[in-house]
């Protein structure tokens, strides 16, 4: 017993090794990459109600129903809506909230970022709080 205490009991005037220092917001960027990915699968079924529900009550409110969500992301991001490739970049935190970037390929084969602000419900659930969406690079026809 007394071996089992002395080996476990930091020796004094040796710090404690360092642990390996936990990469800030891992656990929420698996939960917020499954959110984005859901909403991308949903556009590929034009399943207007599932792909809403992954929206934050504000962009809910905005739009109002499904179907009007639907039309504004075919008209204004129509990467996303049929993307060609995506890649998850990293999650950084920007004034305060969490923002997923990521590097779509249209079906224009033209490259863009896009950067999901992300917002947690009550629930615990991640929500999708907007799109930006910046061309980085063009692709048929250029």
């Amino acid at each position: 017993l007394t071996v089992l205490l002395l080996w476990t009991t930091p020796s004094l005037g040796h710090p404690p090794a360092a642990a390996e220092p936990e990469r800030p917001h891992e656990a929420a960027r698996t939960a917020i990459v499954t959110v984005i990915q859901a909403q991308l699968a949903a556009f590929q079924r034009d399943d207007a109600t599932a792909a809403f529900r992954y929206a934050s009550p504000s962009i809910r409110a905005r739009f109002g129903t499904p179907g009007e969500f639907m039309r504004m992301v075919r008209r204004r991001y129509a990467p996303l809506y049929r993307p060609h490739g995506i890649r998850f970049l990293d999650l950084r935190q920007v004034d305060g909230a969490l923002v997923q970037r990521v590097l779509v390929t249209g079906s224009d084969l033209g490259t863009y970022l896009a950067h999901y602000p992300m917002q947690q419900a009550e629930d615990g659930q991640w929500r999708i709080a907007g799109c930006v969406l910046v061309p980085l690079g063009q692709g048929r026809g250029a």
